[in-house]
């Protein structure tokens, strides 16, 4: 099981604020620590391995209980070659 630092509910919202909001948070955590996000979108499914690749941050998990999606993504830190996004 993975533990996670910080927990984001993103419950009954919908594409692309899901992904926005775990952007802004990311901003805010530590290299190598761990985010779960909650959502209800199947969307996300897609959208958040996307954007981790596109951030070079780390998607670790998806986890379906009943309704809720739970993703894992840790925090890595950006190369050098890299633009802020």
């Amino acid at each position: 099981m993975i533990t996670a630092d910080y927990t984001l509910d993103t419950l009954g919202l919908f594409c692309p604020i899901p992904v926005i909001l775990t952007s802004k948070k990311m901003k805010k955590m530590a290299q190598n620590q761990v985010l779960e996000i909650l959502s209800d979108d199947e969307g996300i499914k897609k959208d958040m391995p996307v954007w981790c690749q596109d951030s070079g941050n780390e998607f670790l998990d998806l986890i379906e209980d009943g309704s809720v999606l739970k993703i894992y993504v840790r925090k890595k830190m950006k190369e050098a070659s890299n633009e802020n996004k």
